[in-house]
């Protein structure tokens, strides 16, 4: 059980800690004795095989799991008590094909973020504002009026994004966001979540393509039920940790800027 009181986030403590954490489905281990921190302002991108326990972990520092030992905090509180929603844009793997059927147009999912901040009734000037700020950021001003159904899988990505950004997330975490998404969007995308970075927004990441991570992400995780490595992507490149999680030989592809 999660043990030990939530604390207060000062904004200078790590905004996800993840300490000696073990999570099992039924008699099948998951992730064991895995411990990890995000800092403010960093880029992680979190790889490993299939059925890693690379998604299980996300779904604990979110809140909707609750480890077997160990404990995960969230701005300073169990995340799973965390009740601050709108600090936190999440995009789930299956996003994209999920948002084929929706029938709304890009700013009314963008306008999405501003809920959790709107007063009774009518969006506000500045709840307005926020919305046009975030789509104007990813790119997606002129789309503002399309059905979200209508878009390429990249440009769904960017409207997702724009979600996150009108809410005024503090940590933005995705979850094999490009799944289905041509090359050339693949590469704009990342060039957006490595321009967010840049602009101090929180990442946390979790791509196949470790190629696209070793060349954004400012932090790199390796998990195949435990941590194999936690630390600079220059330095991972240079161990043996790829091969140690995955089992065997492989190579990294690095993707120009």
């Amino acid at each position: 059980m999660i043990a030990g009181p939530a604390t207060e986030w000062d904004g200078a403590d790590p905004i996800v800690s993840v300490d000696g954490v073990s999570f099992r489905y039924g008699d099948r281990p998951v992730l064991e004795d895995v411990s990890l921190d995000v800092e403010p302002g960093a880029f992680l991108g979190l790889v490993g095989p299939n059925g890693s326990g690379k998604s299980t972990l996300l779904e604990l520092v979110l809140g909707l799991e609750r480890p077997d030992s160990g404990s995960v905090t969230l701005f300073g509180d169990r995340a799973h008590e965390f009740d601050e929603g709108e600090r936190i844009g999440y995009v789930a793997q299956d996003a994209t094909e999920t948002a084929r059927d929706m029938p709304v147009t890009v700013r009314e999912v963008v306008a999405m973020g501003r809920y959790p901040h709107r007063l009774v009734g009518r969006f506000s000037r500045a709840d307005r504002r926020a919305i046009d700020e975030a789509m104007e950021r990813v790119g997606i001003a002129d789309l503002a009026s399309r059905r979200i159904g209508r878009l390429s899988g990249g440009q769904r990505q960017r409207v997702f994004i724009a979600r996150a950004l009108a809410s005024e997330a503090d940590l933005l975490v995705l979850d094999e966001p490009t799944v289905g998404v041509d090359a050339e969007s693949r590469e704009a995308f990342y060039r957006l979540l490595g321009d967010l970075n840049a602009s101090g927004l929180t990442i946390v990441l979790i791509e196949h393509d470790i190629g696209v991570v070793t060349t954004y992400a400012t932090e790199i995780a390796c998990l195949n039920r435990r941590l194999y490595f936690d630390g600079d992507p220059s330095e991972f490149v240079a161990t043996d940790a790829l091969a140690d999680a995955y089992g065997t030989d492989q190579h990294v592809v690095h993707h120009d800027h």
